[in-house]
């Protein structure tokens, strides 16, 4: 972090924050000091993880653009993979949506089963009272 500074010129900013600030507000001022770099260092580095997943996704793209140009067919190994990346995550992302298709398409058969079995019991339970 600290290049171009050695021990000297850091003992020399020490003394002097010392003298200018005082004992009782130089640890607060460096406390202050390493949060605004800590921060800057998280947002470097989430610029840094989202140009890198731009990157990907452009590679990605192009990979996919030269898959279709040569047909899907006869594509090398790094193409492959590519493709093979795309299908994975189209996957992960209809996933949850089959999910809760079958789960609704289940309780709206099991829903609809309950009312007809109720109209049978209550059909025989007429044609019973009127034989008896």
């Amino acid at each position: 972090m600290f290049d171009g500074i050695g021990f000297m010129e850091l003992l020399l900013i020490g003394v002097l924050g010392l003298v200018v600030l005082g004992p009782e507000r130089l640890p607060v001022a460096v406390r202050s000091i390493t949060g605004w770099i800590r921060a800057m260092k998280r947002m470097a580095n989430s610029v840094k993880d989202e140009l890198e997943q731009e990157l990907k996704i452009e590679q990605l793209h192009s990979d996919l653009k030269k898959a279709e140009s040569q047909g899907l067919k006869n594509l090398s190994p790094e193409l492959q993979d590519s493709i093979d990346q795309l299908k994975e995550a189209a996957q992960s992302v209809n996933r949850p949506y089959k999910v809760e298709e079958i789960a609704t398409g289940t309780d709206s058969t099991k829903s609809d089963s309950t009312p007809a079995e109720t109209k049978t019991d209550k059909a025989s339970n007429s044609t019973e009272k009127s034989d008896g």
